[in-house]
């Protein structure tokens, strides 16, 4: 099982042998600590809770986090056909990912307030001539049966604050030393948004 949790740090670019300039989202991947095991025995399922980024220092805790070892906890879940031989305390870094391979990686993406159809969903907006006045409006939203707004319909509403899942992403470059992964192309979040990676 390769998963990790980390935290986005930046968009930066890199170049490869050939001398080609490759976009990359620059991560601090783990290192994370298991602090629960759930067995399909004792929970009915089997899942590790793991610990990111261990809080050393109690003057930098928040009232909100007293007694919270951890900045984030997540459940992953296990599934039954795999063994896992992982206690509680045990570290997970980012060694278990190799350059070359591809990942997933979950986050949530940036909020951008309340929004248009146009920005929202791209639709075209009208003609800009011979004194249209509503050019960015979605236009017409009922019907004549059923006379209500169909549930589901794409309309202006809240943008982004989703959770977002970017598949088959490369690995460039792994620094073990300093808990850096560096994926080409660009990942879910603002920066110092935490992501689930997982291995493919």
């Amino acid at each position: 099982m390769k998963f990790v949790l980390g935290k986005k740090i930046k968009m930066t670019q890199i170049f490869d042998e050939n001398g080609k300039v490759i976009p990359v989202t620059l991560i601090q991947a783990g290192p994370c600590w298991v602090c629960q095991v759930k067995t399909e025995d004792k929970d009915g399922y089997q899942a590790l809770q793991l610990g990111f980024e261990r809080i050393e220092k109690e003057k930098k805790i928040k009232k909100t986090m007293k007694g919270k070892p951890y900045r984030w906890l997540r459940e992953i879940r296990i599934a039954k056909e795999e063994k896992c031989d992982l206690k509680p305390g045990d570290k997970i870094d980012i060694s278990v990912f190799k350059e070359g391979s591809k990942v997933k990686i979950t986050g949530i993406s940036k909020g951008k307030g309340f929004a248009g159809g146009v920005k929202r969903w791209g639709f075209k907006d009208k003609a800009k001539a011979h004194g249209a006045k509503d050019m960015r409006k979605i236009g017409s939203t009922g019907s004549r049966y059923p006379q209500r707004v169909i549930k589901g319909k794409k309309m202006p509403g809240r943008m982004g604050s989703e959770k977002v899942t970017v598949k088959n992403l490369k690995i460039v470059k792994i620094d073990v030393d300093n808990n850096l992964m560096a994926v080409r192309g660009a990942v879910p979040g603002h920066r110092g948004t935490l992501l689930e990676i997982r291995g493919l």
